[in-house]
């Protein structure tokens, strides 16, 4: 099963954050740039930022976020029918065409899955 867009969206979303995060860090930023990989175009990662969560629904972001502010990480991979987030097994239902074009929430935790 492939990743819906409104779900690979969001996993892009995620990534950029947690990006824009590192380079906001200062110690984080200091370890970066003392292994060689000097932190630049902050500015650039925020307005991707923008871009793409202007591309994803309102209530997905909003639902994104509260999870995001509960869980740490919001969007999840499913593993071998596993729930990365919280280690329940996925039922295989959730891979049926029915659910193909959906954002699909892990029954458990809540997260956003999708499969890589």
């Amino acid at each position: 099963m492939t990743a819906p867009k409104d779900a690979q969206l969001l996993v892009a979303l995620q990534d950029l954050e947690q990006m824009i995060k590192e380079a906001e860090d200062a110690s984080k930023r200091a370890a970066l740039e003392k292994m060689g990989f000097p932190v630049t175009g902050l500015e650039e990662l925020r307005k991707a930022h923008e871009k793409l969560e202007a591309r994803i629904p309102r209530a997905l972001v909003s639902r994104y976020r509260r999870l995001t502010q509960r869980l740490g990480r919001a969007v999840v991979p499913v593993v071998d029918g596993v729930c990365t987030g919280c280690f329940t097994n996925i039922p295989s239902s959730f891979t049926s065409a029915v659910n193909q074009d959906k954002v699909v929430y892990c029954e458990t935790c809540g997260r956003i899955l999708f499969w890589p």
